[in-house]
Parts: structure tokens; C-alpha cells; sequence
């Protein structure tokens, strides 16, 4: 068979039997796409890996040496194990009941090649190299890459109808956006982007795509969460699929709910593509952990807008100084000397330490370490601006011991 021209073919594996012989790594890996494809997974090996024992829920296990009529009833086979001669009394067997065979040690010896396929929308792209499996797989992503990135059309991959999408962008270096994120942008009659939102992607939109500019500035111009409201919707009542593009997750202090609200008493569609939020993408970027063993079981994410004592602020700053864990605050650089005051006041230690990152994720992250009692300075001398996210608790020497252990 080496000179074997493969036949294109997607199979329907749904709630038929399909028989994996071999529990190593190389069945650990295609089981999940052949559950995923609604198979009845049978797998044969006497010893498996402890991820295929995880998933006894979903398949059966057999766990002994393989027999040909474990094949008996079966559509589909796959020869996954370290032993070509079990393989090859696989592909014999499979041979004489005419199922198609994969053989993951020859692939001259099967009937049938496993393709690198994957995903974008609806379109399944698989990519047969030869049986060279690192060039059909670096192939297979130009493709998916080239779809995600509008780079070829696909008109049918996605729904294109009217309505709005919320779209989370994570935390700011486009590297971070999801892939579902992307192929929304790909989709967009409108975007409706704000500061935060990965600003790279935008220049990558067709100039057919209306972008709406919604940025709220510090104490500076911003647009109306009313004003936001009203042009998505009316946008997508125009017949239009509307992008609401943000930075980190539209329902961490993004008010996408209020969007989502306004598009339901409107009528209008409303979807949402959740994003990383930057309360833990940005400490992790930066290499501090918002939990640790022995340092820190649980943390807390709080908006800093207002100041303690604000009429409207709804955060119990003493119940915050109680905890011992980690707290992280958002939307905190205006207020975090009067915060650090406070936390102090109410019994946090002085001397707790804390981390500014600064344009987190960013060409131009910098984290500046200070102290409770320090952090007032630092903000200042450090000259730090928003955006930042700002981290309290042992955490901070977790990731800094150098710095905190001078004291």
C-alpha cells in the first residue's frame, strides 16, 4: 500500500462501535475525538492510561490482550499499540470483517490514514501529508489560522445572522484573545470596541466593517453605557451582526449584563464569547499566583472606583482586611492610597505585600512591589497610571522572595 492514494472521507461514528487496541499514549489521545464524535468506544489493552481510566464513564474497558472478535460488530478500528505483531493481528482481523484500520506504528499496513484535522465554526479542515504526520499538521493550522484571520473566505463557517455578539478580548496582547473571540470579529457587520479591547485585531477588519469607537478614558472623554446600549441595538435591528468588543470578561466590572439586558427588552438576539479575565490572566503573565499552598486558599476580586466610605460603594473594605488571603482589585489606581489606609485600619498587616502590574500583558507591563504601608509612594513615585491591576497578600513574596525577604 505505499503507493495507496487516500480517499477524502468524513465519517459518521455516531452511537456505532468503534474498538481502540492499545491503552498507551497514542490511544489516550484519539479516543477524546472519537467520543466527541458520538462512537461507541470499546478500548483493549491490559494496561491503560491513568486518563483513558478516567474515562471509563464514557467507553468501555477491556482490560486483556486483544481477540479478533473483539472487532465482531465494530465500523471502525484503530491499532494503537507498541507491538507490530498485535497490530498487525488487529489489521488482519479487521481485514477479514472489512472494517477500515488505522495502524499507528505503519501506516502502509492499515486501510485507513488518520487525517490532522481541525476546527473553525462549522468547516472541518483535514490535511493528509503522506503519512508525514508534522507537515499535514503544520498545514492544517496555516488553514484554520488563515480561516480564523479572515485570510480565506468562509461564508458558511459561522453564523453570520443578525443580533449581538458580546465579546470578552482578555486582558489586552491579542496572543490572549480565544479563538471563539476571533472567528465573531470574523463574522462582524459592526464592532463596537472600547480601550481595552486588543487594539491589533481591529486593523486586521475588512474596511467594509463599521467600527464604532466606545473608549471611556480616566477622568477623561468616554462614551455612555446609555450610548453603548442604544447603537448596538440599533445597529442590530438595521439587519446588522454587531461585535461589542471589550477587554478582559464583559461580566468582571464590564457591565455586559446591563448590554445583555438592553438587548432583550429590545428583541434583539444576544450571545456572549466569554474572555480572560485580567484579574487572573494579568498577575499570571506576570508570574504571581493568585493562590498558593500554605499561602493562600482563597482570593478576592474587587473593583477599587470608589474610595472606602464612597455613599455608593457597595465593598465591605473591614470584612476585606479580615481575610488572609489574596485580594485583587481592578480599576483601583485614583483610590489605592485611601484603600491601603483603610486595609490597614482595619487590621490588615502593614507590611503585607503587594504588586502594581502595570499595562499587564502589554509591550510596556511593568510591576512595581511595594507594601500596604508603602503603596501610596510607590504609585506615586513609580508614576503608575491605569491601567493596572493591583495584588495584596502573601502571594506577592511567593513570586518576589528577593525583594520582600530584605525586610
Amino acid at each position: 500500500m505505499s503507493d495507496a492514494t487516500p480517499y477524502l472521507s468524513g465519517l459518521i461514528l455516531t452511537d456505532r462501535k468503534v474498538v481502540v487496541v492499545g491503552g498507551g499514549h497514542v490511544a489516550q489521545r484519539r479516543v477524546p475525538l472519537l467520543i466527541a464524535a458520538g462512537a461507541d468506544v470499546t478500548v483493549v489493552s491490559p494496561e491503560v492510561t491513568p486518563a483513558l481510566e478516567g474515562m471509563a464513564a464514557e467507553i468501555t474497558l477491556v482490560l486483556r490482550e486483544f481477540v479478533d472478535t473483539d472487532l465482531d460488530g465494530a465500523w471502525y478500528a484503530v491499532a494503537a499499540t507498541d507491538d507490530r505483531a498485535a497490530n498487525d493481528q488487529v489489521s488482519a482481523a479487521a481485514e477479514v470483517r472489512r472494517i477500515f484500520c488505522v495502524r499507528s506504528d505503519d501506516g502502509t499496513r492499515g486501510t485507513a490514514w488518520t487525517p490532522a484535522t481541525g476546527k473553525h465554526g462549522s468547516v472541518t479542515v483535514g490535511v493528509l501529508g503522506n503519512r508525514e504526520p508534522m507537515k499535514s499538521a503544520a498545514l492544517r493550522d496555516d488553514i484554520v489560522t488563515a480561516l480564523r484571520d479572515g485570510l480565506l473566505n468562509a461564508a458558511d463557517a459561522h453564523d453570520r445572522s443578525p443580533g449581538v455578539v458580546l465579546v470578552g478580548g482578555g486582558p489586552g496582547d491579542p496572543e490572549l484573545v480565544t479563538v471563539a473571540a476571533r472567528h465573531a470579529l470574523a463574522t462582524a457587520d459592526v464592532v463596537v470596541a472600547d480601550r481595552l479591547a486588543p487594539r491589533e485585531l481591529l486593523d486586521a477588519l475588512p474596511s467594509t466593517v463599521e467600527l464604532i469607537d466606545v473608549t471611556k478614558l480616566p477622568r477623561g472623554r468616554f462614551a455612555s453605557q446609555d450610548f453603548i446600549n442604544e447603537v448596538i441595538v440599533a445597529r442590530a435591528k438595521e439587519g446588522k451582526r454587531v461585535v461589542r468588543f471589550k477587554g478582559g470578561d464583559n461580566f468582571v466590572f464590564g457591565r455586559g449584563f446591563e448590554e445583555i439586558l438592553a438587548c432583550r427588552a429590545a428583541g434583539v438576539p444576544v450571545t456572549v464569547v466569554p474572555g480572560l479575565s485580567s484579574a487572573i490572566s494579568v498577575p499570571a503573565r506576570a508570574g504571581i499566583p493568585v493562590t498558593h499552598r500554605g499561602v493562600a486558599h482563597e482570593f478576592t476580586v474587587v473593583s477599587g472606583h470608589l474610595p472606602p466610605g464612597h455613599p455608593d460603594s457597595l465593598v465591605e473594605w473591614a470584612a476585606l482586611a479580615r481575610l488572609r488571603g489574596t485580594l485583587v482589585m481592578l480599576m483601583a489606581v485614583e483610590n489605592a492610597p485611601e484603600i491601603a489606609a483603610t486595609l490597614v485600619a482595619e487590621g490588615r498587616d502593614v507590611d503585607t505585600p503587594v504588586a502594581v502590574v502595570v499595562e499587564g500583558t502589554m509591550p510596556e507591563e511593568r510591576v512595581v512591589l511595594a507594601t500596604l504601608g508603602t503603596l501610596a509612594a510607590e504609585i506615586v513615585s513609580q508614576q503608575v497610571r491605569a491601567p493596572a491591576i493591583i495584588v495584596v497578600g502573601g502571594v506577592v513574596a511567593v513570586a518576589h522572595p528577593e525583594h520582600f525577604a530584605r525586610g
